[in-house]
C-alpha cells in the first residue's frame, strides 16, 4: 500500500471516487492496521496511540461537563448512565490482583449454568496490576504477557522458567543454546 501511496492519494484528492470504487481498488485499505498506516503517511500522526492518549488526558473533564449538563435536567438519559457508571466497583480486581506479581487473570460469568464458565475477560497482570485486560482470549494474554515481558525487561518467573525458555527456543525460535530439558521437548516435538 505504501508504494501506491502517492497514485491513490492523488486519485483520491482530485478525483474523488465513490467509497466503493475506492473499496474496489483498493480493498487493503480497509483493515484496521491499514487505516492506521494511511493515516500516518498523510498526517505523520500515530492514529491510535494519538487518539487514546488524547481520550485518556480528556476523559475526566468530558466527565466533568456531563455530569454538569446532567445536574441541569438535560439528558436524562446520560444522567442515569453516569449514575450506574459511578455505582460499578472498579476495584474489583484488587483483591485478586495482589500478591500476584505477574500472570494472567481470567474473569468469568459466575451466572453461567454450563459445564464451562463463560470467559467475561483476560487480563494480563504485572506488579500487582492490571497492564492489559479485554483480550479475548488465554492465547492472546498469554502472548502479550511474553510480549511485555520481553518489551519491559523482566525475568521470568523462576517456577515457570521452563514453560518460558520453551516458548522462547521452540515456539519463537529465539536464541540456539537451551537446557537439556526443553532441547528434550523440542527433539520429542521434532519426532511428532
Amino acid at each position: 500500500m505504501e508504494t501506491t501511496f502517492s497514485l491513490r492519494r492523488k486519485e483520491i484528492v482530485q478525483d474523488q471516487p465513490l467509497v466503493s470504487t475506492i473499496k474496489q481498488r483498493w480493498p487493503g485499505l480497509f483493515f484496521e492496521e491499514e487505516v492506521c498506516a494511511e493515516f500516518f503517511r498523510i498526517n505523520r500522526i500515530d492514529l491510535k496511540s494519538t487518539f487514546l492518549t488524547s481520550l485518556d488526558n480528556h476523559t475526566q473533564g468530558l466527565l466533568t461537563m456531563y455530569r454538569a449538563k446532567a445536574r441541569q435536567g438535560r439528558w436524562n438519559n446520560l444522567y442515569k448512565l453516569l449514575e450506574e457508571l459511578d455505582s460499578q466497583n472498579t476495584e474489583a480486581l484488587g483483591p485478586h490482583t495482589q500478591a500476584m506479581k505477574i500472570g494472567i487473570l481470567e474473569v468469568t460469568d459466575s451466572t453461567n449454568s454450563g459445564p464451562h464458565p463463560t470467559v467475561v475477560n483476560v487480563a494480563v497482570v504485572l506488579e500487582e496490576e492490571v497492564v492489559m485486560d479485554n483480550l479475548g482470549d488465554f492465547t492472546n494474554a498469554f502472548m502479550m504477557f511474553f510480549g511485555l515481558l520481553y518489551a519491559l525487561n523482566m525475568e521470568y518467573p523462576k517456577d515457570l522458567r521452563y514453560t518460558f525458555e520453551a516458548v522462547q527456543k521452540i515456539i519463537l525460535n529465539l536464541g540456539k543454546e537451551c537446557t537439556a530439558r526443553i532441547q528434550s521437548l523440542k527433539n520429542k516435538l521434532l519426532q511428532v
